[in-house]
């Protein structure tokens, strides 16, 4: 656009664009080193500035798309239908409009009228709702699009008794995969034969030698075979919480309800019925102290009764005869009240007198009463007749509603109710304005209640001076209080029956408050119910979306008591009077009950004899459309005569007044205290208020005051606001044209009418908020106008586009915060977006009209039609001034313009357009609204562009509001360009001709400036700021300059990740999850949207998305470690990259993963152990992304792989640095680890734990109550919570599976979604994985010719590897394993030329998947274990390596795997053998004979797991037999230290950390022993003597030499772990686990052999470590020395007798058990497990521990004999075991104790009592690699009754000194001992046992040493009681002296009475016989057992 077109002040404006202010921000911010050096990048422009986009059509018109229509063609263009222009019929509730029809309506409510019935003129887009702004992905959504899934079969899914899965049926026979199935036979395995088994069916083609590249095809067209189309629908749903931006369209402006309460009047019923009784119910609100209901009038009197009124009553219409009403209540609260009020038939006598014959007479007298009740009945019957027409009052009562809400309780309450469910998005912006009614302590809800009927008994008599409103509250309070004074009254006793519930949705029957029948109703017939109207208790922010209309009146009180006369019984009849004639009452009274719908007079109650009566009737009057000035309501009062008298009229009208509605255009309302006139008022008077003394009046009190009566109108026609009303009428005289006009005192002329309308523009910010909101579509209704359409009032175009433009902002502000409450989720104000959405349409007549006719014409016919005057007047006009600021002078526009814009309006052919249809100017359904006479404004200048001028010159305060609502005035403006381009077929014209350039300016002005503003605001809140990346490739993977400025929008989004992702941005993890929640957002509306479905498609739309690729890749080192063992990650990069810092140091290569060497093997199945040992997660720099961020990122990272051209990835791998490779293979290593499958229990497993968890504290508590679980069980348990919690797989699943609970937080799924759950979770694990694939397949194509090809294909095999190694399903491992089979076939060397450790790897896989329950699976692993061979074969003439690894693994794999089966292996070993025989290519070599060789060895090892099976439920079975097989393996070192690794994680996996420690000290040991014979290096342990210190046991690995191992021999010793870094590993380990197992003191034994290598290896983070650890060791052995806090084992000997137990028989063992085990828990075990194996009754447990005698047991039974035991030291041992550690640890002597008497019985007299020592040696020392050893030796001895008494009584000297000793003192022990030593006992005390043995001297001499010694013992007994007494005496209280007493008197009965016996002289002493006198507690006299 050329310069001289620009408006003058577009140059001023300041350009500043977004890039440029954030340039700024970020330099401010930043400040560091790196800004500079990253700005100057090779990008050419940092990521913090903004890079202007290409102009779209400039690039369109220069470069025609060249594609065919279709798809790819939509792609590039816009959609040429995308807007659509629709008038939805506004929604009305009623079957009849309500809107007056009357023509002679004023402009205001004509304008009311208008606004009310017109249709909604709505702009629709038609591809708006593929938006995820619009139509979220949500996880319904999701499951829809997840139907008619593929169900995937897992390996891990699939069990030993289920079905095999679709493709196994033919072999589910054979199946043998769980215990159960398994010959219990320990030979029975021997039975199957490998040569008779069936094979499985081989694969076509696999022996056939074909092309590489063939095979890469046909496998490439397999792979894309039965794919999912959309990945993204197999992932979680966006979170909620992280939407971009959620989009509705907006609720269409309703009718505000609250929530909506049923009342039904049943019946009512008094103890006599005479008379009729007429019913009010209204709600109060006692806090608010207000009415917060109009009434709603009842009748339930019978026919009969009503029958009494006939003489008055007309027939009723049908909507006076209801009985139920609908309440609204907007704010809830318990405070509120059901008011029901009953009057009666006026009658002589007060209320009391009236009232007294009901609350005297009961129903049960009736015949009693019969004369009298026929006397009140017939006085009822004369007052209906005569004064049937007046009421009075007579009872009332109140329903508290609270306590019915409450007493019944909420309606459906269910654990999702009740539950913290987060609303979801669509429900949030649905809440109105009622949903922050109740809060805090008022939360009190009446929509949700069961329904009640109540009875209500007592009324309470109406007082005639307690009348009023503010007395009632007062009555009302008083009834919430305990003792109400209410309740002392007698009551009036009646029935009355009502029912209370929550109002349905759609109640049939139902009347609006102007008595419209509401839809549905079906029979005009039917009784109604009625709508009640709401008057809230406080404001209610709700625009008018219908007519309404209504007045209320209601009289307060009359004061008469100066007038003379019989003046009391007064009534005031209400009159709505159109003139000053009677005959001019308008019948706009609404009925009550029973009678006309609509009235022209109203009468209050009468108050009998009461001068000054209050009144507390309500008049409801339905308002006139127009009200003009002679409406007023006239009020006549009336003394009524209640007795007929003689010449005394009915009603004597005794005085008269008025209110006249109108004034000064305005309706009245308020309190009034009116004058009253006792003399008809004169002429005229309508016109005048009351106040006005008119001549010749007489008037009561002297024109005071006398009746108070308030006016309170409910009308959307009137706003009873003074700023309101005045803009309204200032407007509206502008539009009828209408001077001079007198507004309030002023009369207004066209001179004065400019200036009082700007000052009401700017008094509109003063308007009441509510009656503001209540009329917001008027306000902005006509402000658009203004703006839009400025009047000419004489002539001159009066300027109030910024007056209008202003107000405009306020009022929107003031909507908004009146609302602020109820915003959506973006902070819009609903109310603003309806109105825009909805109600907003352009004012006036719009540009030229169709069919070409020149703009000048229409100018002319309108300034012709409007104002009379010439049209070269306003035309001059209009080219020196803008239609909005007057200081601007303007040309409209150029000749150019004009001429351009008339030629693109010809020669349009749309004949779909609304040319011709009802919808164009004039039709039937015009969408302009008429063009108003006084708008003569340029009707070129259209709303959206003076906004847009308007807001870029307004003032900084209108600016500062304008920008908080920017989004309504965009809105309002995009609304206007789109209703512009419709209505004038613009849509057609070329896109830069659409809009004028001043406008275009004027945008670009606004978007920089609203830009600037936003970005300053953020800015001052936010710390984050970040640098740009550096990267080095420039091309369209890279977020370079060029891409940003091709690809504007998803460049500036994926440079917001990336700057977010930065690791130095301050603060940026905040913004992690957002910005990669935006990224998923968008993809997944790529992958749900219908266009984008073909693949070409897709893969332009993948385009945009390439440099997520390299972002991810950069991001590597943060995401979460979703592949790490234990904190360790693997990087792939690391091997490709040798210039990568810190990744050549051993400190983080030489610790392999702990969880990897447990499994055992060079790589456990499935475990996640580093592929080459990267960095510590530690080490990484940047926050590190959560796990459901990594996981997000990394799906984007697929969809993109899956949808990109595969020859463009080809391109880019081929142009990346080697570094860059590795880091992309690491980043597909990791979207593999990601993505696993986690199988149906582990879904299951999580559901249980959540809805478990709340539980299991209780349980626990039960249980340890109640004594059903024993300590052994809770230390297994304790021990398995602590390794799981620290096995940190378990912990990763779990977190990253949460997310399939993000929108409902209930816990317990059901079956069936926990099935799919695992249905999806299957699908995306197989696509991810096939994606992973491709791009593997892509990079290995792509590195054929590459120099460093070997180390490239290194790592890709080790990702392929892993793939295999995970949890897979059956169609992953299909392809998985056809492109091992390719590359193994392109790259042999790989494998046999390199590193052992990855073909050992890939045996280990291809051995797990061969014994795959699923067929598919085993075919496959058989064809790649077949092919393995015969490459290695080919290579060198043997497969000796491929022999050796696959042993070893197959022994790794029956250790470790828990559900492995045999028969299916062995079905696999079938199918190589018959591969071997079938390949005529290797027929003449030795190749088949090797091969059946190692299968036939494959078998034999098959065997013994069968028996290993066959144990799996006896753990000490189970360990006995992986010993066995290990010692088996004696002089294969590989496969014994895969078995010893085997043992060591069945001991974890059991909690037996000291036996899993031993197990890798032997394991250590067997390495040592293999490096000595290789090198003598000094640093190096000597071999297994190097660890005798850490276990005697561990000289049994010495067995290896020279002569049974050749360490060069190719095969053997060839894992990983016989290097230094294997050994280092083992021995962290081993300290890993006695650390574990509280055995801190051999933690440094271990070290010590550790820390030597350690230091040759200069390694020291890795000791500082060690020394850390050691440290923590010593620490702990220090605060736990006494031993009693860490408890090592129990012991007990078992012993098993009977035929039953085979090799077992006659066997006797030590076992370990955990701490504090009892007796009865290992017998119970032991008894169960047997019964279990062997049937009930045949197991039986010895329950003594004498000798067993095999031949009195039964020979088919089984018998166990347990015992506990104690390790026995000798004295000697004792000087160096002195700690608690050293007294458990290396044990091998076992001591139990049998009692026993001559005659057999186990206990007798002392005399006869003995005692039987047993003393057990084992084969090895406890700790031990098992937890069960063989007894190998036994010696016992026995005790005569007198060395059983030295026993004893040597006992309990002992515990009396130790307690004696003890520091600090224990007074309880000591008390304790001695009351056992010196107290009085019963039987068998020290006293006894020396009276048995000291009373008499032994007639045997050798008992004299016996004797003496027990005399010693005695005495020496004797004295330690005299040093415990003299303690205790030191340490008790004044309260305990009289024990002490007591204790030393019982001392000296005890010493007088051992006195006698202690000193008697013994016989001369025999000397001692070496040969005749024996010792027997010395270990020379046992008698040796030896077994």
């Amino acid at each position: 656009m050329a310069a001289s077109e620009r408006r003058a002040f577009a140059h001023k404006i300041n350009r500043t664009v977004a890039a440029e202010v954030r340039k700024q921000v970020s330099r401010e911010r930043s400040g560091s080193p790196h800004s500079s050096r990253r700005s100057s990048s090779s990008l050419g422009v940092p990521l913090t500035e903004v890079i202007e986009p290409l102009d779209f059509e400039d690039v369109l018109l220069s470069r025609p798309p060249d594609v065919e229509p279709g798809p790819l063609r939509d792609l590039i263009e816009f959609p040429a239908d995308d807007l659509e222009l629709l008038k939805q019929p506004r929604e009305c509730r009623t079957t009849e409009s309500g809107v007056p029809e009357d023509g002679k309506l004023d402009a205001q409510v004509r304008a009311a009228v208008a606004m009310y019935s017109e249709d909604w003129v709505i702009v629709r887009r038609r591809y708006q709702h593929l938006s995820t702004a619009y139509s979220p992905v949500t996880t319904e959504t999701q499951r829809e699009r997840q139907k008619g899934l593929t169900c995937q079969v897992f390996e891990q899914d699939t069990s030993g008794d289920e079905r095999m899965g679709p493709e196994d049926t033919d072999d589910s026979q054979h199946c043998s995969g769980s215990p159960e199935d398994t010959p219990r036979s320990s030979g029975a395995s021997g039975i199957f034969s490998l040569r008779n088994l069936a094979a499985d069916s081989l694969l076509p083609a696999l022996l056939e030698r074909a092309a590489p590249e063939d095979v890469d095809r046909r496998n490439e067209a397999l792979r894309r075979q039965h794919r999912a189309p959309a990945l993204l629908t197999l992932y979680p749903a966006p979170d909620e919480d992280e939407a971009v931006e959620r989009c509705s369209l907006p609720e269409p402006p309703r009718e505000h309800f609250g929530q909506r309460i049923l009342v039904k009047c049943l019946s009512l019923k008094f103890e006599i019925e005479i008379e009729p009784i007429f019913g009010t119910l209204a709600l109060y609100d006692v806090r608010e102290k207000k009415k917060i209901s109009e009434n709603f009038y009842f009748d339930l009197n019978s026919d009969s009764v009503k029958g009494l009124l006939r003489a008055h009553g007309t027939h009723p219409a049908i909507s006076t005869l209801a009985r139920s009403a609908i309440f609204s209540v907007t704010y809830p609260s318990p405070d509120i009240f059901l008011v029901v009020k009953l009057e009666k038939v006026l009658q002589q006598g007060d209320i009391s007198e009236c009232c007294e014959p009901y609350m005297v007479m009961k129903e049960a007298d009736t015949a009693k009463n019969k004369e009298k009740l026929e006397r009140l009945r017939l006085a009822a019957e004369q007052f209906c007749t005569r004064l049937g027409r007046y009421r009075m009052p007579f009872a009332w009562t109140a329903v508290h509603l609270a306590n019915i809400v409450s007493s019944v309780g909420p309606q459906d309450r269910d654990s999702d109710s009740e539950g913290e469910r987060r609303p979801t998005w669509a429900e949030r912006r649905r809440r109105g304005p009622q949903d922050r009614g109740c809060s805090g302590d008022d939360a009190c809800s009446f929509s949700s209640f069961r329904p009640a009927t109540l009875t209500v008994t007592n009324f309470f008599k109406q007082e005639a001076e307690r009348l009023s409103d503010e007395d009632l509250f007062k009555f009302l309070a008083d009834m919430r209080r305990p003792s109400s004074l209410l309740r002392r009254l007698r009551p009036v006793t009646a029935q009355l029956k009502i029912d209370i519930s929550p109002a349905p949705e759609n109640l049939h029957f139902c009347l609006s408050p102007e008595l419209l029948h509401v839809k549905p109703y079906p029979d005009p017939r039917g009784r109604p119910t009625k709508e009640v109207l709401e008057f809230p208790a406080r404001e209610v922010y709700a625009p008018h979306t219908c007519y309404r209309n209504l007045l209320f009146v209601y009289p307060h009180s009359l004061n008469f008591s100066s007038r003379q006369g019989s003046v009391r019984n007064l009534a005031v009849r209400i009159q709505y009077m159109a003139g000053e004639d009677q005959s001019q009452a308008l019948p706009v009274i609404f009925g009550k009950s029973s009678c006309s719908e609509f009235t022209r007079e109203a009468f209050t109650p009468v108050i009998y004899h009461n001068k000054s009566p209050e009144f507390y009737e309500e008049f409801k009057l339905r308002l006139p459309a127009c009200v003009t000035e002679n409406h007023h309501l006239f009020f006549t009062f009336y003394h009524v005569s209640c007795q007929p008298r003689p010449g005394t009229a009915l009603e004597t009208p005794v005085g008269f007044t008025w209110i006249p509605l109108l004034q000064h255009g305005r309706l009245r309302t308020g309190p009034f205290c009116l004058p009253v006139s006792v003399d008809q008022p004169p002429p005229s008077y309508s016109v005048l208020t009351p106040d006005v003394a008119l001549p010749g009046m007489r008037w009561v009190d002297g024109h005071k005051g006398v009746f108070s009566v308030e006016l309170t109108a409910v009308s959307s026609v009137h706003p009873q606001d003074p700023h309101l009303d005045k803009f309204f009428t200032l407007v509206h005289v502008l539009e009828e044209g209408t001077f001079p006009f007198r507004l309030k005192e002023t009369v207004l002329s066209e001179a004065t009418v400019e200036q009082e309308l700007r000052a009401s523009l700017a008094a509109l910010r003063l308007a009441s908020p509510e009656p503001l909101v209540a009329f917001s579509h008027h306000v902005l209704d006509k402000l658009v106008h203004l703006v839009v359409r400025p009047p000419i009032i004489g002539g001159q175009i009066v300027n109030l586009g910024r007056g209008a433009f202003e107000a405009m902002a306020h009022v929107a502000s003031l909507v908004h915060r009146s609302l602020e409450a109820v915003q959506d989720c973006r902070g819009h104000c609903p109310l603003l977006a309806a109105y825009v959405h909805y109600a907003f349409r352009l004012p006036g007549g719009d540009l030229s009209l169709p069919g070409g006719v020149p703009p000048a014409t229409v100018q002319a016919a309108t300034l012709a039609r409007g104002s009379g005057r010439p049209t070269s007047l306003y035309l001059t006009r209009s080219k020196s001034i803008s239609s909005s600021n007057p200081d601007l002078a303007v040309v409209p526009g150029s000749v150019d313009d004009e001429v351009s814009r008339i030629l693109a309006t010809k020669g349009v052919d749309r004949s779909h357009s609304w040319v011709n249809s009802a919808y164009a100017p004039g039709g039937s359904k015009a969408v302009l609204r008429r063009v108003l006479p006084y708008c003569g404004a340029d009707p070129r200048q259209l709303l959206h562009e003076e906004l847009a001028l308007q807001w870029v010159v307004s003032g900084s305060a209108v600016r500062e509001v304008a920008l908080q609502h920017a989004w309504f005035f965009f809105q309002l403006m995009i609304k206007s360009m789109e209703l512009h381009l419709l209505l004038n077929q613009r849509l057609d014209t070329p896109r830069k001709l659409r809009f004028p350039g001043r406008f275009l300016d004027d945008i670009a002005a606004l978007v920089a400036s609203v830009g600037l503003e936003v970005i300053t605001r953020a800015h001052k809140s936010s710390t984050f700021s970040s640098q740009a990346p550096d990267p080095k490739v420039t091309s369209m993977f890279e977020l370079s300059g060029l891409f940003r400025q091709q690809h504007f929008l998803s460049g500036l989004l994926l440079t917001e990740l990336a700057l977010a992702l930065d690791p130095e941005a301050e603060g940026a993890s905040l913004l992690h999850k957002k910005a990669i929640s935006a990224v998923h957002s968008l993809l997944c509306s790529h992958d749900v949207d219908s266009r984008y479905t073909e693949a070409t498609v897709k893969a332009k739309v993948a385009e945009l998305y390439l440099p997520l690729l390299s972002l991810a890749r950069d991001t590597l080192p943060r995401l979460h470690g979703f592949a790490e063992g234990s904190g360790q990650r693997s990087r792939l990069a690391s091997m490709l990259d040798s210039d990568t810092e810190g990744e050549g140091d051993i400190g983080g290569t030489i610790n392999p993963s702990v969880a990897m060497a447990i499994a055992g093997g060079p790589l456990a199945p499935g475990s996640r152990a580093s592929i080459s040992q990267g960095p510590s997660a530690a080490a990484r720099s940047g926050c590190p992304l959560s796990a459901e961020s990594s996981r997000t990122l990394l799906v984007c990272v697929l969809w993109v792989l899956k949808n990109a051209e595969p020859a463009l990835l080809q391109r880019w791998a081929a142009d990346l640095a080697l570094p860059q490779l590795g880091r992309l293979l690491d980043l597909l290593y990791l979207c593999l680890a990601a993505f696993e499958y986690k199988g149906k229990r582990a879904f299951e497993r999580i559901n249980s734990l959540t809805f478990k968890k709340s539980l299991d504290m209780k349980a626990r508590l039960e249980e340890a109550i109640l004594g059903t679980i024993g300590a052994r069980q809770e230390m297994v348990r304790r021990s398995r919570e602590r390794s799981s919690s620290g096995n940190q797989e378990n912990v990763r699943w779990r977190k990253s599976v949460t997310h399939w609970r993000q929108t409902s937080d209930r816990v317990d799924k059901t079956k069936d979604e926990m099935e799919h759950e695992a249905l999806v979770d299957g699908n995306l694990a197989t696509e991810a994985s096939l994606v992973v694939l491709d791009m593997l397949e892509i990079i290995v194509q792509t590195v054929m010719l590459s120099e460093a090809r070997e180390s490239i294909l290194s790592a890709v095999l080790k990702v392929v590897l892993y793939s295999l190694g995970s949890a897979q399903s059956a169609l992953f491992l299909q392809h998985g394993l056809a492109t091992q089979r390719a590359l193994v076939s392109k790259f042999p060397e790989l494998l046999f030329e390199e590193d052992t450790e990855l073909c050992a790897d890939l045996c280990l896989r291809l051995l797990r998947h061969c014994g795959s329950r699923i067929s598919t699976i085993r075919i496959h692993a058989s064809a790649s274990l077949y092919l393995l061979m015969r490459q290695n074969f080919e290579i060198g003439h043997n497969f000796a390596r491929v022999k050796m690894l696959v042993t070893m693994s197959l022994s790794s794999l029956v250790g470790t795997t828990q559900n492995f089966s045999e028969e299916h292996l062995r079905r696999s070993l079938k199918t190589i053998l018959t591969y071997a025989e079938e390949d005529i290519g290797l027929r003449d070599s030795t190749f088949a004979e090797q091969v059946q060789d190692l299968m036939f060895n494959l078998h034999m090892i098959l065997t013994d797991t069968v028996k290993m099976k066959e144990h799996q439920e006896d753990p000490e079975m189970l360990m006995d037999l992986m010993y066995r097989i290990a010692r088996g393996y004696q002089g294969s070192p590989d496969l014994r230290l895969t078995w010893l690794q085997n043992m060591a994680g069945k001991h974890a996996e059991l909690g037996n950390h000291a036996e899993a420690a031993q197990c890798m000290v032997h394991a250590a040991a067997l390495v040592a022993e293999y490096l000595a014979l290789l090198e003598d290096s000094r640093h190096l342990p000597v071999g297994c003597v190097s660890f005798q210190n850490v276990s005697s046991n561990v000289l049994e690995e010495s067995a290896i030499s020279d002569d049974i191992l050749s360490p060069d021999e190719e095969g053997f010793c060839s894992g990983k772990n016989f290097t230094e870094l294997g050994l280092v590993g083992l021995l962290e380990q081993a300290a890993a686990y006695f650390t574990m197992g509280g055995l801190y003191e051999a933690v440094n034994e271990v070290y010590k052999n550790l820390i030597p290598i350690l230091e040759a290896h200069r390694d020291y983070k890795k000791l500082a470590a060690v020394h850390g650890k050691l440290q923590e060791a010593f620490t702990k052995i220090m605060h736990q020395s006494s031993g009693w806090e860490r408890v090592f084992g129990t012991y007990f000997r078992v012993g098993f007798y009977g035929a039953r137990f085979g090799d077992l028989d006659e066997q006797e063992f030590v076992y370990k058990e955990p701490s504090i085990t009892k007796l009865a828990e290992i017998s119970h075990r032991l008894e169960e497990f047997y019964t279990e194996r062997f049937g009930d009754d045949v197991v039986e447990i010895i329950k003594d521990s004498n000798p067993v005698d095999k031949s009195k047991l039964d020979p088919q039974k089984a018998y166990i004999q347990i015992t506990y035991v104690e390790p026995h030291f000798d004295t000697y041992e004792l000087k160096d075991r002195v700690t608690y550690f050293d007294r458990n640890y290396g044990l091998r002597a076992f001591l139990f104790c049998t009692p026993f008497t001559p005659d057999g019985r186990a206990h007798g007299e002392l005399a006869e009592q003995h005692k039987r020592k047993t003393l057990l040696s084992t084969e090895h020392a406890f700790p031990y690699i098992k937890t069960r050893i063989r007894v190998c030796h036994r010696e016992e001895t026995v005790l005569t009754p007198v060395e059983v008494a030295i026993e004893d009584m040597q006992k309990k000297t002992r515990e009396l000194a130790f307690a004696t000793e003890q520091d600090p003192p224990d007074a309880k022990m000591l008390q304790m001992v001695l009351q056992g030593s010196v107290g009085p006992t019963v039987n068998q005390g020290p006293l006894e046992v020396a009276q048995v043995f000291l009373a008499e001297i032994p007639e045997d001499p050798k008992l004299f040493r016996h004797h003496n010694k027990l005399r010693l013992c005695f005495k020496d007994f004797c004295k330690k009681c005299e040093d415990a007494l003299r303690k205790n005496k030191a340490l008790i209280g004044p309260d305990q002296k009289e024990y002490h007493r007591e204790l030393e008197r019982h001392y000296s009965r005890l010493r007088e009475a051992l006195q006698p016996l202690l000193t008697q002289r013994l016989p001369q002493m025999l000397a001692p016989s070496s040969t005749s006198l024996r010792n027997s507690l010395n270990r020379s006299s046992f008698r040796k057992a030896d077994l």
